[in-house]
């Protein structure tokens, strides 16, 4: 995100904070940020302030960062949930200077290291519950997606927390699961290895994320990723069962009704 800014020339200086010293260095180093500054001096001199960190920390820091910008400063977040986030700030007197966004793009890579040009272009980014931003904050973070050229959806955060739950949340699931059955069935990792071709290495993929991450989503979404998952659970059951009782015909009806998520899919290439 502060590579776009940079390249799109929206922005004269972009500071960094990070309570890991190593990363901030690395972050100057690589040019991602200007300046290496301490929060409480970022949020006096900030006009915009980008909350890039795990959604139990941003609860954290959120509520403490608007006690302390002035009137016109906007604070916008990029967290995968945003009820938990919006409910520990909602009667708080800078609610208003307050964007929540989730940009829907990411890697399976941390640090800054893994940062690169264009991670969202074209992918979608959420505003959510925008009525209750002041109109000119919105516009200043709508100004940080438009120059990353991705495309604004607006919603309320209720649909927001379950519609990613289904397509996002409930991907890393799965990819999770997949990985801890797949090492404790096959001791070899060579094995997997050799044989981890396409269909393997893009499912398990998400597996590699980090937890630090991914645990306080799992805890925040929780209830909107539990019933879509005893769907999935109850789907894997049918599976298992078919194969069992070697009804291969229902096999193939199960996967021609996948196979429709091909038209829900096509509509978004």
């Amino acid at each position: 995100m502060a590579l776009s800014i940079k390249e799109k020339g929206i922005s004269t200086k972009i500071l960094g904070v990070d309570k890991s010293l190593n990363n901030a260095n690395e972050a100057k180093k690589i040019g991602i940020v200007d300046e290496i500054i301490e929060l409480e001096a970022a949020i006096e001199v900030a006009d915009l302030i980008i909350i890039a960190v795990p959604v139990d920390a941003t609860l954290q820091l959120l509520p403490k960062i608007l006690d302390r910008i002035g009137d016109q400063s906007a604070v916008m977040d990029v967290g995968s949930t945003k009820n938990s986030i919006l409910n520990s700030i909602q009667n708080h007197p800078k609610r208003k200077n307050f964007v929540a966004s989730h940009p829907m793009s990411g890697t399976e890579n941390s640090g800054p290291s893994a940062a690169f040009y264009g991670l969202f272009k074209d992918k979608v980014a959420i505003i959510c519950d925008q009525e209750n931003s002041f109109d000119w904050a919105v516009r200043r973070v709508e100004q940080v997606y438009n120059a990353m050229e991705s495309r604004l959806l607006y919603m309320d955060a209720n649909a927001h927390d379950e519609h990613v739950g289904y397509v996002s949340h409930l991907s890393h699931v799965i990819s999770y699961a997949l990985a801890v059955a797949v090492l404790e069935k096959e001791k070899s990792t060579s094995t997997i290895f050799d044989l981890a071709a396409g269909g393997f290495a893009s499912t398990a993929r998400l597996a590699k994320s980090s937890s630090e991450m991914w645990t306080p989503i799992f805890e925040q979404n929780a209830e909107n990723i539990l019933p879509i998952l005893d769907i999935y659970i109850s789907k894997l059951n049918e599976f298992s069962t078919f194969l069992k009782n070697k009804e291969y015909g229902k096999v193939t009806s199960f996967i021609k009704e996948a196979n429709q998520i091909r038209r829900v899919l096509n509509k978004r290439e």
